[in-house]
């Protein structure tokens, strides 16, 4: 119905008001978006599905999953300047001997002595089934080195494409294509040992691809793609949970197997779970959901059974951004933020979005940036927060020479 006189004049009165607000607003109150390095020209890496990691002193450091000299990948440092500009060091360039690995497409770790770790899905010793290597600084310079290659067990099949995590001891933890390992260093190098060997046993879930994360009592959590029951036979995917025991063995509890019933999600991202102080863990799922099916965000909360309950935070819809390959990240006052992989723009390139928790357990969805191609495309790794609450990701393709970026967006 068109609007009468009165309530015209009124809307154009609200109209400039409102107008005057934006433009007076504080240049913080909208999100900001920047591109630190656009990759793919020359020698540099490309395709970028891992997420990077912030050292002490504020730089960046991640891998790529191509490119570089020999094609194979390259580890990167990305360092601030007091003018704004981040310039990139290319650290390593796979591979650089028979052994080494080819195609890093997980995150990296820092030790204690500043030595990072990192995975390869392919090369090795047996030129296929990937490395674990480790990355250290000296006086000429920084030296790559795989400390451990995938396929020399019998059950050990490798090919892993998350990167590792560490506990108090120096001890490595990580999946493959099939199992859950740890590798422990020695006199004699590092020893690698099977902790659980995935779709064994009906119910139990197969390819775990996201990685791990470690709680304060030494138990680990993650996810499968696929395996548990549902989506026809094949499975939706699991949340696991792998405990020590007292012989020295660990023990798998499935904690959610994921039933695309209208409802849950399926099919778990590639990112790893997060778990907030109050030991919750949220994940992501890249399809189902009470929408369109394009994937949702859920909690699992213990209670004192030791049963765990879902809850679904939100579900996606194709316009706001879908398929959440990412997991989340949560900020100090409890909001999360992540990606999506689709959506957004004409071109689907994916987003980045905010999740803030509100009254009964209702929480508000928010786009914080949509990518155009240009400024990246298929944002597919977790995220990272820093101290001042600035957000830090990664792009596998899109950019200036379409090979992924690195960016920072300021919520």
């Amino acid at each position: 119905m068109k609007a009468n006189g009165s309530k015209t004049s009124l809307s154009r009165a609200l109209a400039s008001a409102l107008l005057a607000f934006v433009l007076c607003a504080p240049a913080g109150a909208a999100p900001r978006y920047k591109v630190l390095h656009a990759f793919g020209k020359g020698k540099d890496g490309g395709g970028l599905w891992s997420p990077v990691t912030l050292d002490k002193k504020g730089s960046l450091y991640g891998a790529t999953s191509g490119g570089g000299t020999h094609g194979q990948g390259i580890v990167f440092q990305l360092l601030p300047h007091p003018d704004g500009v981040w310039h990139e060091a290319i650290l390593h360039s796979f591979p650089s001997s028979p052994e080494d690995g080819q195609g890093p497409n997980g995150g990296l770790i820092q030790d204690a002595s500043r030595h990072w770790y990192g995975t390869t899905a392919g090369g090795g010793a047996d030129h296929t089934a990937g490395t674990v290597f480790q990355l250290t600084h000296g006086a000429g310079g920084w030296k790559e080195s795989p400390i451990y290659s995938f396929g020399t067990q019998h059950e050990d099949e490798g090919q892993p494409w998350a990167g590792p995590i560490m506990d108090g001891s120096g001890n490595l933890y990580g999946t493959t294509r099939t199992t859950a390992f740890e590798l422990a260093p020695g006199a004699d190098g590092w020893h690698e040992r099977v902790l659980h060997r995935f779709g064994i046993e009906n119910g139990d879930g197969s390819a775990p691809y996201a990685g791990l994360i470690l709680d304060p009592g030494g138990n680990l959590y993650g996810t499968t793609r696929y395996g548990g029951t549902g989506c026809g036979g094949e499975g939706c995917g699991v949340v696991y949970e792998l405990s020590p025991t007292l012989g020295g063995k660990w023990k798998e509890t499935i904690l959610h197997r994921f039933d695309d019933n209208g409802k849950d999600g399926a099919v778990p991202g590639w990112g790893a779970l997060f778990m907030d102080g109050s030991g919750r863990l949220y994940g992501t799922t890249e399809n189902g959901g009470s929408g369109t099916g394009f994937g949702t965000v859920f909690r699992l909360t213990p209670n004192a059974e030791g049963h765990w309950q879902e809850t679904i935070l939100y579900s996606f819809e194709s316009s706001g951004g879908s398929g959440p390959g990412a997991g989340v990240v949560m900020d100090k006052v409890g909001n999360l933020y992540g990606t999506t992989i689709y959506g957004g723009s004409a071109c689907g390139c994916g987003v980045v979005y905010k999740l803030a928790p509100g009254p009964e357990g209702k929480w508000k969805y928010t786009v914080l940036h949509t990518f155009q191609g240009y400024d990246g495309a298929q944002p597919d790794a977790n995220l990272i927060l820093d101290n001042q609450g600035n957000l830090y990701g990664t792009t596998a393709t899109g950019g200036t020479y379409g090979a992924g970026v690195a960016f920072e967006l300021t919520p």
